[in-house]
């Protein structure tokens, strides 16, 4: 446990972390299939999932200015797109449906658990300066926007734009530098153990890993400064009203 007194900047991750509540986005989205009862096995649709997430890394299908809500709408299209083209599917005349009820379904799930969060956002970056490293699109200052988070930020770091991915400690680097603090007197907030935690602590940043329903099970020794497993846990480690 840091010496909460240490602290004098946070660098938050977003995707998995203030998105989803620390649960990976794998496993949201196979929820929501299984909540709309699409007919396919989780190994098919974890094969669309990484091939869309590759997809997506080499083909500027996501633009600067979309919403959250029309990235979901353009990933859920190509993973349902991908699982008729392979044959996991087969009702062509349901494509237009699933993906619109998948992506609704998960739309509204991150607006309500935003809607809870942005309180204990807004009193943290009352008190420390505030930074988003983040592995995303091109398009997070469009989403921070949709959601009403754009102001809880100093400054964002957003993988498209600086040319560098997690779990490269270099992105925390420049998270660090934004800050302007010493490193030891930083925590990382982020939900991966691989890409926040161990890259934050190669930085000497102090961490707290709000840890989820992961893609893959993590080591049972991975640990960090603090360990969460709800959002709104940040309340009591920050001692917040």
């Amino acid at each position: 446990m840091f010496k909460f007194e240490d602290i004098k900047g946070i660098i938050f991750d977003y995707g998995g972390t203030i998105d989803s509540n620390g649960k990976h986005w794998a496993e949201v989205l196979w929820e929501s299939y299984q909540d709309q009862q699409i007919p396919v096995t989780k190994e098919a649709f974890r094969e669309a999932f990484v091939y869309v997430e590759r997809y997506l890394a080499v083909h500027p299908i996501i633009k600067e200015e979309d919403n959250f809500c029309i990235l979901l709408n353009k990933k859920v299209d190509l993973q349902i797109g991908y699982l008729f083209e392979k044959g996991y599917l087969t009702a062509n005349d349901k494509k237009a449906e699933y993906s619109l009820a998948v992506s609704t379904q998960c739309y509204n799930f991150v607006k309500g658990l935003i809607s809870k969060e942005k309180p204990v956002l807004e009193q943290l970056h009352a008190k420390y300066p505030m930074v988003v490293v983040s592995n995303f699109y091109g398009n997070i200052h469009a989403v921070l926007k949709d959601f009403d988070l754009l102001d809880c930020f100093d400054e964002i770091i957003e993988s498209a734009v600086v040319g560098i991915r997690k779990p490269d400690p270099a992105i925390f680097t420049l998270g660090v530098e934004k800050l302007n603090l010493p490193a030891s007197n930083i925590v990382v907030i982020g939900d991966s153990y691989k890409k926040d935690i161990v890259p934050a602590m190669k930085n000497d940043c102090k961490t707290i890993w709000l840890k989820g329903l992961g893609w893959e099970k993590d080591d049972e020794s991975a640990t960090a400064d603090v360990v969460i497993t709800d959002f709104m846990e940040l309340k009591d480690v920050f001692h917040l009203k």
